[in-house]
């Protein structure tokens, strides 16, 4: 099982500036500008679930770190979270 980041539109206030969770993710264009919502949008393939955009948007809470069964690709609705990758690090599966 591993994570992938999961941005909360509602939460979300990057059409006010803030882009700390673009600015700090180590993967190249992993999550960008949504053009339309003007909000925070994972580009989910390239996702390593490292966990450090949740962890810069600690003070709205718009990042949750969703498990997903490596098996099937499938976020797992209610049950415990997977491991985080290395930074930079992919998970095969």
């Amino acid at each position: 099982m591993y994570n992938l980041a999961w941005v909360d539109n509602e939460k979300c206030i990057a059409e006010k500036g803030c882009r700390l969770c673009i600015m700090y993710c180590p993967e190249s264009d992993c999550i960008v500008l949504d053009k339309t919502t003007k909000k925070a949008l994972v580009i989910e393939p390239r996702c390593k679930g490292c966990d450090l955009c949740k962890v810069v948007c600690s003070t709205h809470h718009a990042i949750t770190m969703l498990p997903v069964d490596p098996t099937t690709g499938q976020v797992i609705i209610g049950g415990l979270a997977g491991e985080a990758a290395e930074l930079g690090q992919a998970y095969a599966g």
